[in-house]
């Protein structure tokens, strides 16, 4: 019995969230705020700017801020990420932290880190897999009530936790799932390679 690396995106991701913490630490706070939060002034011209609206998903403010997130992202991640394929999720990720960061910086004044809105996306994004087109599952309808719900309540407390970001994670991923409906997404190619090794094994015997 060997370990599988059933969920290449997934997985790196989680290995670079765990990276940054750990930079975090050893630097006292310098790489989180320098290379792994956005924030104001956002200066297209300046690759830093640039590369902080990129990364900011991979910093967190403390373990239990890591734990919380990639918590939801391993449990729904593998999934996802074998029904939409690896790099397609990559852009799906890389599209939701460029449109939370945007939005953050141009509304609040503090710095923003963490995969919520990634964790938000991949939630929506999984309860649309496998839904037939032009339909809307009942269950998706309920993770929007429960979840989103939730997150207009508490969008007014002052807790330090951008609700901002989920909402606008969640929208994301409910867009990706509805785009994937309509473009019949399909699974990624290494369960289409088992197969037709499954079939050429048959077809042996």
């Amino acid at each position: 019995m060997k370990i599988d690396f059933n969920a290449p995106f997934t997985l790196v991701f989680t290995g670079l969230a765990m990276l940054a913490s750990g930079l975090n630490v050893m630097t006292g706070g310098a790489t989180q705020l320098h290379f792994f939060s956005v924030y104001g002034p956002l200066s297209f011209a300046d690759p830093f700017s640039i590369f902080r609206l990129l990364s900011h998903p991979l910093g967190h403010g403390n373990w239990g801020h890591f734990t919380s997130n990639f918590a939801i992202i391993l449990l729904i991640g593998p999934l996802v990420e074998g029904f939409y394929g690896s790099f397609r999720l990559l852009v799906m990720t890389l599209v939701t932290a460029v449109a939370t960061g945007l939005i953050h910086v141009y509304f609040f004044p503090s710095a923003l880190m963490g995969a919520s809105g990634v964790a938000f996306m991949m939630i929506l994004l999984g309860s649309l897999a496998n839904s037939k087109r032009g339909s809307i599952p009942l269950t998706f309808l309920l993770v929007v009530i429960i979840y989103i719900g939730n997150e207009v309540i508490s969008v007014f407390q002052n807790d330090n936790i951008s609700q901002l970001a989920h909402i606008i994670g969640a929208c994301c991923g409910a867009v990706f799932g509805f785009m994937g409906q309509s473009n019949g997404a399909k699974p990624r190619a290494r369960e289409v390679t088992n197969s037709k090794k499954r079939k050429r094994i048959r077809a042996e015997q």
